[in-house]
């Protein structure tokens, strides 16, 4: 069987820059939680981003779950959050005994439907707080977003998981709102193996999001605890992982959009099917490329997913909606549309590997793959 391809998988510097910090770490037998890679990732992501300051957190989803905490997200609270994502978005609304409800998609951009935010705000006024998703690293429609939030002077979070590097009117996304999120699982454009950081110009909310998450120790000779704390910190040694990962993240993202315009051009003459919009104004980092089929279009999803699986290669659906989840059911969800379009991309889409080792051979396997079933 041929070589399997990937949908992403991690990708370490040719240049060996992770493998520097880390070996620091050992020689200086620095491998406790906190460190100067964890001091430094901070400093340079920040500075990366264009944003005063961040906190290097063991997840993505805890970095949401300490934005919520920082917001006083609590028993009651309403946060309306993106329909189309992984759950990783919307659990921590649930850890902080909160009620999410679910914002639709609009087509342009797959992310978060203005229309249908305004009619969230009509339909509860006063939601502790927006959180809105980049998905699969193209931007929202994030200034007209962050209008709604500012009239309604409630505080926007960015799940930018997926988009670091992505950047709206060129400006990073993840630092429109009150707090950013990024994460470096396995599967991202960089990675730590596991990690993710907390963004924001807000120093003192950020210095209290360290706080907590190193267990809320109070400085005392003794071990004093005044509020509950959480284990959330990033370690020295996958730091040093990313500050080596952060110096090759342009070629990551030029190397995936090279992808994404490799995937375009292979299916220019399939009128069935679709990729990915970019919007205007927007540089997505193309973290995956996605397409989708048109309504009449004989071959499905399946078809292509199964087809590549014979031939070992990855691919998935387009993430299926939370107001789909059995765990969110109770929840309510908005939409302007009969059908909703979250509903209709999970439906119409397959996420193709996008992983920037493959070569251009292998992609055009993975092309010639699926043109044959148009055939």
């Amino acid at each position: 069987m041929e070589k399997r391809i990937y949908l992403s998988s991690p990708h370490m510097s040719n240049e060996g820059y992770e493998q520097k910090y880390v070996k620091e770490a050992f020689d200086t037998n620095w491998i406790a939680p906190l460190g100067e890679n964890v001091n430094k990732f901070e400093e340079e992501l920040a500075n990366y981003v264009g944003i005063k300051n961040a906190a290097a957190l063991s997840a993505g989803t805890a970095a949401i779950h300490m934005a919520f905490k920082a917001l006083d997200i609590k028993k009651g609270d309403i946060v309306f959050c993106s329909d189309l994502t992984f759950s990783a978005t919307a659990n921590p609304i649930i850890y902080q005994n909160a009620t999410p409800v679910f914002i639709d998609s609009e087509d342009e951009t797959w992310n978060m439907d203005p229309k249908a935010l305004e009619k969230a705000f009509e339909k509860y006024p006063n939601p502790k707080a927006v959180i809105v998703v980049h998905l699969y690293g193209t931007p929202a429609k994030i200034e007209e977003i962050k209008e709604i939030c500012d009239k309604y002077n409630v505080p926007l979070v960015e799940d930018a998981a997926e988009s670091l590097g992505a950047t709206y009117n060129r400006k990073q996304t993840g630092t429109f709102g009150k707090y950013g999120v990024y994460s470096f699982n396995g599967n991202k454009i960089i990675t730590t193996s596991g990690g993710g950081m907390l963004v924001s110009d807000d120093d003192e909310k950020i210095a209290k999001v360290r706080f907590w998450s190193t267990q809320s120790r109070e400085k005392a000779r003794h071990y004093e605890h005044k509020e509950i704390g959480y284990n959330y910190r990033m370690s020295n040694i996958v730091a040093g992982i990313g500050r080596g990962q952060l110096k090759v993240l342009d070629d990551r993202i030029e190397q995936k959009t090279d992808i994404y315009n490799t995937y375009k051009e292979g299916f220019k003459d399939i009128e069935e099917i679709v990729m990915q919009p970019i919007p205007e104004n927007t540089r997505p980092n193309h973290w995956l490329s996605v397409i989708t089929l048109k309504e009449n279009s004989k071959v499905k999803p399946l078809d292509i997913m199964e087809v590549l699986d014979k031939e070992n290669i990855e691919s998935r659906p387009v993430w299926k909606p939370m107001h789909m989840q059995p765990i969110f059911k109770e929840y309510d969800f908005i939409k302007v549309t009969d059908k909703p379009v979250s509903e209709d991309l999970f439906e119409r889409g397959v996420c193709l590997p996008s992983d920037t080792k493959m070569t251009k051979e292998e992609q055009e396997r993975v092309i010639n793959v699926i043109k044959n079933l148009f055939k």
